[in-house]
């Protein structure tokens, strides 16, 4: 066991450094992904079991996750859970919490690492679920598995820092000591857009602390967290750390969050299940010892801010790589792009040029840009808006869907008053807002007048608005002369304000202290 310590030790002393995309131009990377569809692809209608206490349980009740590309190809059948499942993992968790939280830090960190290693090995085959279940181009599905092995790393190294000794001010005859502790039982509620780096993120962030989870993955992406559970298995992580729940999120959502045994939730997703998780686990339950934690992200309206001094060649092309990457379904999307008169109507029409050339289609394809957009109910409540729009602007650019997948092209409406719906609600689908500003003053104000404050971005050569914006322009995370997604691990701490969620800044230093909770110890001497 020491030697294993020393091991884990000197790889947490490497520096952390994030893992690299793929280079698909590479014949080899092409194959490789290519083959692992074909596995994948063999593995379709499997039906895969709840996991509590590493028992794999299954119900007649059961659901399919689909390939939104293609709507009657079922990736798997996953056993729904039911509430009285629900109330058990989170017992088998509580009573494994007991021996896990004193399992040391160095060996907790070590199954983060065995599982990167383990993911890297997998990760084409991870990228296949990804463009399968949740319609991931082969970049976009490579950047989510690259960002996951990136918070296994990173993670890896913050809780070992974390069990360290911690700076205190020390005093004649006193011994002094801060510790930090795991809070308990949490459930974790990913997301279905990122589907491997969020969900492995929380959920590794959590136990690495020593607390236990129960993981009820987004339904529409549940392959895509089997194939996680299987990673954590073959590293050896032990039964009970990690519970998989399946499951209407109404029904065994509401069921983990309310138990009075449950610590700490872990959500990403949108507004309103945001403020319903916060409302329900504010509410003090029989038999309950402690105030929940509750760890939001949430929605964005995200704005790409463009001046007359930008270089408006590089703003409209990163105006369509914000709106557009993914089919515009990142909570970090630049759903609005605000121009200054002066040159709207030139990056307008530079924005309209390249996203008329973006491939929509088949993403089993290494060319293909934009996938379908994630189910049925995605795509009426994004052609809803479309229409909207059309009553708030003026279309210039797409507006219609294709099928039999839930297919929508990127869609561009120009001309939207600031207080429009579509330049105020989360669309979280391929539409771009276009609005214009009498000047930098207004299109500060105008990107800060939203209920949302997630990320943003500012194109301009002027330092004085630029300084400007970085006291003003209110989001949890600012870029400037680049685009509005693509935060790396460690390099910039995820997490937004007011409705975007609790700024939790996820890959970064902060993030795992909201899993665990300060002692402070003192001996008189």
């Amino acid at each position: 066991m020491a030697k294993v310590f020393e091991s884990v030790v000197s790889r947490a002393q490497t520096p952390f450094i994030n893992e690299a995309v793929v280079d698909f131009t590479q014949g080899e990377h092409r194959l490789a992904q290519a083959a692992a569809l074909e596995q994948v692809r063999s593995e379709f209608g499997c039906v895969y079991p709840l996991i509590i206490g590493g028992k794999k349980i299954t119900n007649e009740d059961t659901f399919a996750s689909i390939n939104p590309s293609q709507p009657d190809q079922v990736v798997g059948h996953f056993t729904r859970a039911s509430v009285e499942q629900a109330h058990e993992a989170i017992r088998v968790a509580n009573a494994t919490f007991e021996t896990w939280k004193r399992v040391p830090a160095e060996e907790r960190a070590g199954y983060l690492f065995k599982a990167a290693d383990l993911l890297r090995e997998r990760r084409f085959i991870m990228n296949a679920w990804m463009i399968y279940e949740v319609g991931k181009s082969w970049i976009e599905a490579d950047a989510d598995t690259a960002e996951a092995i990136d918070f296994l790393e990173f993670y890896a190294r913050e809780a070992l820092r974390l069990a360290g000794e911690q700076p205190i001010t020390h005093i004649a005859g006193e011994e002094n000591k801060l510790v930090y502790i795991p809070l308990g039982v949490g459930a974790v509620i990913p997301p279905w857009n990122f589907p491997c780096a969020i969900m492995i993120g929380m959920t590794s962030a959590a136990f690495v602390t020593g607390n236990t989870v129960v993981l009820k993955p987004a339904s529409t992406a549940a392959a895509i967290a089997a194939e996680f559970m299987r990673i954590l298995e073959a590293v050896g992580l032990p039964a009970g750390v990690v519970n998989f729940l399946p499951g209407s999120g109404a029904v065994v959502g509401d069921a983990l969050v309310d138990d009075p045994q449950l610590r700490f939730i872990a959500f990403t997703g949108s507004r309103d299940v945001g403020l319903r998780i916060y409302e329900r686990a504010s509410k003090h339950q029989p038999g309950q010892r402690w105030l929940k934690r509750s760890i939001l992200e949430m929605g964005g309206k995200d704005a790409v801010v463009v001046d007359e001094t930008a270089d408006l060649d590089a703003a409209a092309t990163a105006i369509v790589a914000s709106a557009f990457g993914f089919q515009g379904q990142k909570c970090s999307a630049g759903s609005r792009a605000i121009i200054v008169e002066q040159v709207y109507d030139t990056v307008l029409q530079k924005v309209v040029e390249r996203a008329s050339k973006l491939m929509l289609g088949d993403v089993t394809k290494p060319e293909t840009y934009m996938g379908p957009v994630v189910d049925e109910n995605a795509q009426k409540k994004i052609l809803e808006y479309i229409e909207i729009g059309k009553g708030e602007g003026r279309l210039v650019l797409g507006g219609g869907h294709s099928g039999p997948g839930y297919f929508i092209e990127p869609t561009i409406i120009a001309d939207v008053e600031p207080h429009a719906r579509i330049a105020q609600e989360e669309i979280f689908g391929p539409v771009l807002a276009v609005i214009k500003a009498r000047d930098f003053a207004t299109a500060l104000h105008i990107a800060n007048d939203t209920e949302y404050g997630l990320t943003g971005s500012l194109y301009s050569r002027d330092e004085q608005r630029i300084e400007r914006a970085r006291e003003e322009y209110h989001v949890g995370n600012l870029y400037f002369n680049r685009k509005s997604t693509g935060a790396l691990v460690g390099v910039h701490p995820f997490g937004g304000f007011n409705m975007s969620g609790t700024d939790s800044k996820a890959g970064g230093r902060d993030y795992l202290l909201l899993f665990t909770q300060a002692k402070a110890m003192s001996e008189k001497k």
